[in-house]
């Protein structure tokens, strides 16, 4: 069993002393040898080693010296030694130690006095302490504040011993007077804490009595003061007006750990509005004053809990929040923006937007590594704001546009895709949405950038005027033709395959992505920050920046500029009187496609044109050739409708969303209502009276007090021992962010008293036992409680094993009962999240590859198995409700999760129901972050029906594909 120790030190056990060598170091009369001789005993003792021959050697030489280290390396080896017997008796040894200990408690040296009293702090042993109680309390009145601030320890040690109260009858009523006379504020601190946990009557007595002088006592004191309020508080909350006004007085103190403590108390005891506003000013006034970024996201944290209970003081104060993004830390600019962004309302909202604008346009002149990121959070809030209110759309719209040639390619697309929704949402800036972008459509560098403007310019160009512009723009950024001349192809084959070849191994490596509606189409691995200088074809002249990503081998990029031809000639028949224009812009659109089609089949890339892209060219090519008027609505009109469903759907769920956590508990039927309108205001402030107010709203709202579910408690308790053994345990296991809570009821099922009962656990995996509980004595056929906190680092999957040791007094050997081991189910630490499309593709494609597992399983509707999934996992689906209704054998879906130590859960389930019902397929891709996430999702897959032999095989993207169910058939995996 292991002992209970208050000192860790690190002994390396490659080069053990031996015993007679220290002994023979102790025994000399060298100082320097003394300090090592026992240091080297106290990290054996440390270590489990067992050195009784040294006692007396110690007492004779040791005991006497008057060297201050080796007194307090004394001390230390007094400290660890075995003090009593097997049963638990005082060793007759440890009376010439008393003697010592005395002996220091009235040196002449404040040294020496002080680590004894120390020392004595950590004694258990009442034989031992006993007789040294009339030299502790003379150190009471010591004229070294040192001494007296340890004295003043060692007596609240003493008393909160067991049989502490008999020892030091009065200890609480001396520690109250030397409290009235000491100036030490170290001591004083001590002396409060000590009536704090010994007599709280006595303590809320001086604080009452001396309130007016709390704002000149030190930070110490001020701390435990504020303690004290919280624990008067909870058990007795009609007393809390009484200490409001402490409270209050206290933010205005100098120590910024006092006021934040302050706050802290303000927001748990009272809801009236005035102390919240009073307690997120002091947060906010500290964000702004502390310079440790960990203290700033701290307080970050505290504002967020206070934007999601009381957001309407919360809002008042949302330009002290954003001045915090003064910082240039990425995570504390990221948490305000986060919190910002709730807190917006149409009063506030364009006073937002121009501090959001001046901080990007601070990004532009700045060189700061993290610039391009900062400017993309930026970017995604001005967009978030535009779309709750579209009246602020006009006025950064034009300012974002400047940013479509970004270097940077998630900021560059951001504003893209803001562009998009706003010219769809906001009728009236159209015109000169599609005139500022055709203006800097030459400034794009990234090809997704591109695609994405490139259909903003075929749906949006309505006019004739615009309409023009737009094939003259594309024109211009595709240059002059040919993109490659056949008649050079002889002479410069070697140095234009090898000119090429250097791009195209940036494209060469390629995979399967996911789209939005969960089907797979193939991507390039190229990383798009910014592309190289073009590479320049021989016989042709390389201009512009469509035709330089074109000459990278970016071929689908040339199919959204054959659509975007497409649509634009579709809409100049309609709006063009002059059709030998039109034939004129429609013979130029031909040509640029089928030169497009000859760059893609050159022998000069060692990778042709895919095969999706060079059938879209070619569907466009006919098009043009023949248009039909069934053709022309689907190209101009269906287009542009399924791009407004889909923002429609997704106002839908942003509001469903508000709605459900707008929903407030009600109250029982039963509950009692105080009005407040009746009561007495004589004597009382604002404060209190606004604290009473909140307090019957919350009472009648059903949020005073929320119990937690018997049912769900139930059902999280474990079986640890058998129902035939003498001692039965059961543990209820609560789960929090990052500990574990094992609250174990042990019960004594025999008629004898079990003593030094201790409950004895290990752990295997990221779990960590943070303190090792203590023995206990059983009566006969009574219970304890035992409490266990255990710390979780990770989501790998842990168990908790151990034993239950106890003694009996007629049996000698200590007896042992194994408990069964506790699972610990990382579903707990998974909860359902939201990302946005383009961060699950761009999540999705940073893995390697994914496998695929084919299930054979008796639900027979994919909708069911879906839902399955989502309810088993703890995942969201992302794919919106409206993409899923129909019935056609087929269904594709995309989850997501977060666990609690930021690791991502993404899922793709493919599922596909054949003509053979009886025997339904459904296919399941996952990804995970860790193996830890993955091993526990991949367990709750499946319903708990009865299943047939399943077809599984798992696919993650940092290690390698393993059947995670033995009667598995093999089956290539998805690359």
């Amino acid at each position: 069993m292991e002992k209970s120790c208050s000192l860790l030190i690190h002994f390396d056990k490659g080069t053990p002393a031996i015993a007679n060598e220290i002994k023979e170091a102790l025994e000399g009369n060298d100082v320097v040898a003394k300090i090592d001789g026992m240091k080297k005993a106290i990290m054996l003792l440390l270590n489990g080693e067992s050195l009784p021959q040294l006692f007396i050697t110690i007492v004779r030489y040791v005991l006497p010296s008057e060297d201050h280290t080796v007194q307090k390396l004394l001390l230390l080896y007094l400290e660890i030694i075995d003090k009593t017997d097997s049963k638990g008796k005082v060793l007759p040894e440890m009376i010439l130690i008393c003697q010592n200990l005395r002996n220091n408690l009235q040196h002449p040296n404040e040294y020496i006095r002080g680590v004894t009293l120390r020392f004595l702090c950590r004694l258990n042993e009442t034989e031992i302490i006993e007789p040294l109680i009339p030299s502790i309390l003379q150190n009471l009145e010591h004229r070294h504040p040192y001494i007296r601030r340890n004295a003043i320890l060692a007596v609240m040690s003493i008393f909160k011993m067991p049989q502490g109260d008999q020892l030091l009858v009065d200890a609480p009523e001396m520690i109250e007077k030397v409290l009235s006379t000491e100036q030490d504020q170290s001591a004083k601190r001590n002396a409060f804490l000590m009536l704090y946990n010994c007599d709280q009557d006595r303590a809320v007595n001086y604080l009452l009595t001396h309130v007016d002088r709390i704002s000149d006592w030190g930070e110490l004191l001020q701390m435990v003061v504020l303690e004290l309020i919280r624990k008067v508080c909870r058990t007795n909350r009609d007393q809390k007006g009484r200490y409001m006004k402490i409270i209050i007085s206290l933010l205005n103190a100098s120590s910024a750990a006092v006021i934040y403590e302050c706050a802290g108390t303000l927001v748990s005891l009272s809801s009236a509005p005035t102390a919240i506003k009073a307690a997120a000013n002091t947060y906010c006034q500290l964000l702004l004053s502390q310079s440790d970024n960990n203290v700033k996201l701290i307080v970050l944290d505290r504002l967020n809990e206070l934007k999601s209970s009381h957001k309407d003081v919360m809002v008042e104060l949302i330009m002290d929040v954003l001045r915090a993004l003064s910082s240039p830390n990425v995570d504390i600019r990221r948490k305000t923006i986060d919190i910002v962004l709730e807190l917006i309302t149409p009063r506030n909202v364009n006073e937002v937007v121009l501090y959001l604008k001046k901080e990007v346009v601070k990004t532009q002149g700045g060189e700061h590594e993290k610039n391009g990121e900062y400017r993309q959070m930026l970017i995604q809030a001005i967009h978030s704001c535009a779309i709750k209110f579209p009246e602020v759309a006009s006025t950064v719209v034009h300012l974002l546009m400047d940013f479509l040639g970004d270097s940077n390619v998630a900021s560059a697309m951001d504003v893209v895709i803001f562009v998009r929704e706003i010219i769809e949402t906001n009728p009236k800036l159209r015109v000169s949405i599609i005139t500022r972008l055709l203006d800097t459509f030459y400034q794009i560098r990234a090809a997704r950038v591109c695609s994405c403007a490139l259909w903003i310019i075929g749906e949006y160009c309505l006019s004739l005027s615009e309409v023009e512009s737009g094939l003259s723009t594309i024109k211009q950024c595709l240059g002059e033709l040919p993109f490659y001349s056949i008649s050079e192809e002889g002479e410069n084959t070697n140095n234009t395959k090898k000119t090429v070849q250097v791009t195209s191994t940036t494209v060469s490596s390629r995979r399967p992505a996911v789209l939005a509606d969960g089907t797979y189409a193939t991507q390039s691995a190229a990383s798009e920050t910014a592309f190289s200088p073009p590479t320049v074809v021989q016989g042709s002249l390389a201009s512009g920046n469509v035709r330089s990503l074109l000459l990278t081998g970016d071929f689908f990029l040339g199919a959204v500029v054959a659509c975007t031809l497409t649509k634009l000639i579709l809409r100049l028949e309609e709006v063009q009187p002059s059709k030998a224009e039109v034939n004129k812009a429609n013979s130029q659109a031909l040509i640029f496609m089928v030169s497009m089609l000859q760059l893609g089949l050159a022998p000069i890339f060692p990778h042709p044109i895919d095969n999706d892209s060079y059938d879209r060219i070619v569907l466009c090519i006919r098009l043009l050739c023949n248009t039909g008027d069934e053709v022309r609505k689907i190209w101009l009109n269906s287009c542009r409708q399924s791009f407004v469903k889909m923002l429609t759907e997704k106002q839908l769920r942003e509001i469903e969303e508000l709605k459900a956590k707008a929903q407030i508990s009600n109250a029982q039927p039963d509950d009692l209502i105080d009005f407040y309108h009746l009561k007495s205001r004589k004597g009382k402030s604002q404060l209190e009276l606004e604290d009473e107010v909140q307090d019957d709203l919350k009472r009648a709202t059903g949020e005073f007090s929320k119990e937690s579910d018997d049912a769900n408690k139930l059902n999280r308790i474990l079986q640890l021992t058998g129902f035939s053994d003498p001692v039965y345990a059961e543990a209820y296991v609560t789960v929090h962010h990052y500990d574990i809570v094992l609250e174990v009821t042990v019960i004594n099922r025999t008629k004898e008293t079990l003593q030094n009962l201790c409950l004895e656990l290990a752990t295997m995996g990221d779990l960590k036992l943070v303190e090792r509980p203590q023995n206990y004595t059983l009566a006969p056929e009574s219970s304890k409680q035992i409490k266990a906190n255990i710390k979780v680092s990770s989501t790998e999957t842990g168990v908790i094993f151990g034993n239950i040791v106890y003694e009996t007094s007629k049996v000698h050997e200590r007896m042992v009962v194994v408990l069964n081991d506790i699972h610990i189910d990382i579903m707990d630490y998974i909860s359902p999240a939201v990302c946005s499309e383009a961060a699950f593709r761009t999540m999705w494609a940073e893995f390697e590859w994914e496998n695929k597992v084919a299930v054979n399983t008796v639900i027979q509707d994919e909708k069911e198995f879906l839902n399955h999934i989502v309810k088993s996992t703890n995942m969201k689906c992302l794919t919106p409700p409206s993409a899923l209704d129909g019935e056609c054998g087929f269904l594709a879906a995309n989850l997501y999760a977060k666990s609690v130590f930021g690791e991502d859960a993404l899922v793709n389930i493919s599922i596909e129901k054949p003509t053979d019902v009886k025997r339904p397929k459904l296919y399941f891709c996952s990804l995970f972050y860790t193996r830890n996430v993955e091993d526990s999702c991949n367990s709750k897959i499946y319903p708990p029906k009865r299943l047939r032999p399943v077809l599984a095989y798992t696919n993650t993207a940092l290690f390698s594909a393993e059947p995670f169910h033995t009667n598995v058939e093999t089956e290539s995996p998805v690359m």
